[in-house]
């Protein structure tokens, strides 16, 4: 990840990134101890596919049979892995459906030029006809997934508290070398916060903040660990942590926000409560497959920002797809 230019920009990349790798892996990995041993990331994502799939083969038939491959960016399944799992099984459709709802390019750009580079390593740039969804951040079943995940945390807190409850939205930062160039995420995790906080009629205040900070770079703030520290030091006594970039529970919530968030809060005063992860929601696989049904039946190869690179953007390989292949 410390080598990977499109997501964590370094100076001395070669030099300074492992040297960063090597000094967090120790913590990092009594942090995963702490979670059970393993990020459960893959079941969840698992589950997610499994599920929108069936819902898929009732609503768009005339696409049937689907079946969905998982790609990590870092670890197994690698996208080298799926792209052979596809060859295999005879896949001829490709959709790289992004399971970041809003885009970025250190995270969905990059994950896709991944796809695309791997593509051309196996020589498999004639193998599928693909298409691309690479952003979805207020499509309405993701919001209503949201509101839904939103609404159960308030439940969480003692009627008497419910109507003190300050809403804390909490997305993964990126570098600030990344939003100056002219990044999309912000925007777009701003977007989704608003349609959420439509949905429940402005009910209570909110902020958005964010986590996950790494490396000597500045990154995006507020920083969600301050916010909570600092909401303590002016007496909010209720918050409730809604993580809005993540679709399932992986070592941000359960450990960044269930562990060590809490303990911030606690020593800070703070009564924090945090919303449940989406998961294997209903809602959200039904948006999951709503989102792919739609794409199919557009017949679109991408949507209309896919193609609008950054001003400052510097990256040959950025926004680009497969050479289209027609059978």
């Amino acid at each position: 990840m410390f080598l990977d230019e499109e997501l964590i920009p370094l100076p001395l990349q070669k030099t300074l990134g492992p040297f960063i790798a090597a000094r967090r892996a120790p913590k990092v990995a009594r942090r995963y101890a702490e979670i059970g041993g393993r990020s459960p990331i893959y079941d969840w994502t698992r589950r997610q596919g499994d599920a929108m799939v069936q819902l898929l083969d009732e609503i768009a038939p005339e696409s049937a049979p689907h079946k969905a491959y998982i790609a990590f960016r870092y670890a197994e399944p690698l996208a080298t892995t799926a792209l052979q799992e596809m060859r295999r099984d005879g896949v001829k459709r490709a959709v790289a459906f992004t399971q970041y709802p809003q885009w970025s390019c250190s995270m969905t750009g990059a994950s896709l030029n991944d796809m695309w580079r791997m593509l051309r390593g196996l020589d498999m740039e004639g193998e599928f006809r693909w298409s691309v969804i690479d952003r979805w951040p207020v499509h309405p079943g993701f919001i209503a997934a949201m509101t839904d995940t939103v609404r159960r945390g308030l439940e969480q807190f003692d009627e008497q508290q419910r109507a003190d409850v300050l809403i804390q939205f909490s997305a993964h930062s990126l570098p600030l070398s990344v939003i100056d160039r002219g990044d999309a995420y912000p925007q777009k995790i701003a977007a989704s916060v608003q349609a959420v906080m439509e949905q429940l009629y402005f009910s209570h205040p909110f902020i958005l903040t964010y986590q996950s900070a790494v490396g000597p770079v500045r990154w995006q703030g507020p920083n969600t660990e301050r916010v909570v520290h600092e909401l303590g030091r002016q007496k909010r006594r209720n918050v409730l942590i809604v993580p809005i970039a993540f679709t399932s529970d992986h070592i941000e919530t359960l450990h960044e926000i269930d562990i060590e968030l809490a303990e911030t809060a606690r020593v800070a005063g703070v009564n924090l409560k945090r919303a449940p992860a989406l998961n294997d929601s209903p809602i959200f696989t039904r948006a999951l497959a709503d989102i792919v049904a739609a794409h199919l039946r557009s017949g679109e190869r991408h949507g209309s920002q896919y193609t609008l690179r950054c001003p400052g953007c510097t990256n040959a390989e950025c926004r680009g797809l497969p050479e289209q292949v027609i059978f």
